[in-house]
């Protein structure tokens, strides 16, 4: 077992911080890619969501194996965790509206599917249409998306947790919160990278190797930056594997339309409606399944913010009434 650098702690509160350490280390790495393919596919993104809710969960599970009522709380660490979950539950929502603005691209292929059933001409002019609109759609920047940078800067300067001084038990607690930190926000800077269509929303983290997961996370985030820096480096407008796909087919079907399919292209025509079908309905599929993760992974974040609220309530903790105000405006948001 491995015992922080000048601290006390006694055999069972080792085992439960080298516990968490080793299974956060463990997730990191079924993040990392084998190959280049896995980067950055909607497939990997849910399970980069799972990750993040099984992490959060483990926090949860830490406090209550480390018997540490929230009464005990330094009023320091209840800010820094109140502060944490607030901003994940802003980026949560952000990237739920973002998914959503995807999927409603979705709608006009559906439109150019149905249009391009038919050889009319006057049918190929409206699924011209749709394509001219779902393209406009699908370049168009999401604000929320973009205000993601600036709250994951917020984290990301302040990753460094509260010194605790005579407290065992909350340096444990702390440096597990240290760790599900920093990997929440180089995953959450992966997605507003992958939303926004720009490298330079990645973070690069510098991690002390005195942590268990240090090594682990080191090599992601190395793999996926340089990986989607590469990407973007080679002029691919989105970094998601499925959009630029559909991208690729509607590239491909455009001049056939516009042009009038000439009676020996038909074959090939015909393979590129059925490409862009495809394409599009296993876009359709993988943004639904990370949705769902996502969706997820705010309750998780709002169950535990919840839970440590009700708890100072009752504690008698909580002075300020607006602390208790924070759930619902979060929830009517």
């Amino acid at each position: 077992m491995i015992s922080p650098k000048g601290s006390n702690l006694s055999k069972r509160l080792l085992l439960l911080l080298n516990n968490f350490e080793e299974t956060l280390a463990g997730r990191l790495k079924k993040l990392n890619p084998k190959d280049r393919d896995g980067v950055l596919s909607l497939s990997w993104m849910k399970l980069a969501m799972v990750s993040l809710c099984e992490t959060h969960n483990d926090i949860k599970t830490l406090i209550t194996e480390l018997e540490l009522p929230v009464c005990d709380w330094d009023e320091k660490w209840i800010d820094a965790y109140l502060d944490i979950s607030v901003n994940l539950l802003d980026i949560c929502n952000a990237f739920s509206s973002e998914i959503s603005r995807l999927n409603q691209g979705h709608l006009l292929l559906q439109c150019v599917l149905h249009n391009l059933d038919s050889s009319s001409s006057k049918q190929f002019i409206k699924a011209r249409s749709s394509l001219d609109a779902w393209r406009q759609h699908i370049s168009s920047k999401n604000p929320r998306v973009e205000n993601c940078s600036t709250i994951l800067n917020k984290l990301g300067e302040s990753l460094d947790l509260p010194k605790v001084k005579n407290s065992a038990k909350g340096k444990v607690l702390m440096r597990a919160m240290y760790g599900v930190k920093v990997g929440t926000v180089f995953i959450c800077s992966v997605f507003t990278s992958a939303f926004s269509g720009s490298a330079r929303k990645l973070f690069d983290l510098n991690v002390d190797d005195k942590y268990m997961w240090a090594q682990a996370f080191t090599g992601l985030q190395t793999n996926i930056n340089s990986e989607i820096t590469n990407l973007y480096s080679s002029g691919r407008f989105t970094a998601l594997k499925e959009l630029e796909a559909v991208d690729t087919s509607v590239k491909k079907l455009y001049p056939m339309i516009q042009d009038g399919v000439d009676p020996i292209e038909v074959e090939a025509f015909q393979n590129s409606v059925s490409d862009l079908a495809r394409r599009a309905e296993g876009l359709s599929q993988g943004l639904d399944l990370l949705t769902k993760e996502v969706d997820g992974f705010f309750h998780v974040v709002l169950s535990g913010r919840d839970a440590l609220l009700c708890n100072l309530r009752e504690s008698g903790t909580v002075s300020d009434p607006k602390l208790g105000c924070k759930v619902v405006e979060i929830v009517q948001s």
